[in-house]
């Protein structure tokens, strides 16, 4: 077979593999908004590790931690479609069971924008599955493309 041709399939073999390592590392969090806008707990339950951390910086730089068991109990309580947050998967990042997104988005509250800002998200993959072990966000009300 011809050379140039094995070196063909070879990098498009790798091309597909990497498309496929990304979608997978974005499962988590597409499922993340979907079980948000669903109300649907136990999906949002199954993104996370046993020990993620949520957190959000404040327009004064502070930090501030929320429980992820407060965070998907807040789910529970919502219905169906009251949570749509749109996100754009800004950049994707792996490096072996590491894996980072950056998602800019735009917060819905029973259909009503209320405010945007970008997620940044940090996974591992534990026992073959992508889990958010970290996310952070800001949010504002000013320079949000809606």
């Amino acid at each position: 077979m011809n050379k140039l041709i094995m070196a063909g399939l070879f990098f498009s073999g790798l091309c597909s593999a990497q498309l496929s390592s990304k979608e997978e590392v974005q499962k988590p969090v597409e499922d993340l908004f979907l079980g948000m806008k669903n109300a649907d707990s136990k999906l949002v339950s199954t993104v996370f590790t046993d020990t993620a951390i949520i957190q959000t910086v404040a327009k004064d730089g502070s930090v501030k931690t929320e429980s992820v068991k407060d965070f998907i109990a807040s789910i529970s309580k919502a219905e169906k479609n009251e949570l749509d947050e749109k996100i754009t998967v800004g950049s994707i990042n792996i490096d072996g069971n590491l894996a980072s997104i950056f998602t800019p988005y735009q917060f819905y509250l029973k259909d009503k924008f209320t405010h945007c800002g970008a997620n940044s998200f940090q996974l591992v993959k534990q026992n073959n599955t992508w889990k958010i072990q970290y996310l952070i966000d800001t949010r504002r009300k000013e320079n949000c493309e809606n």
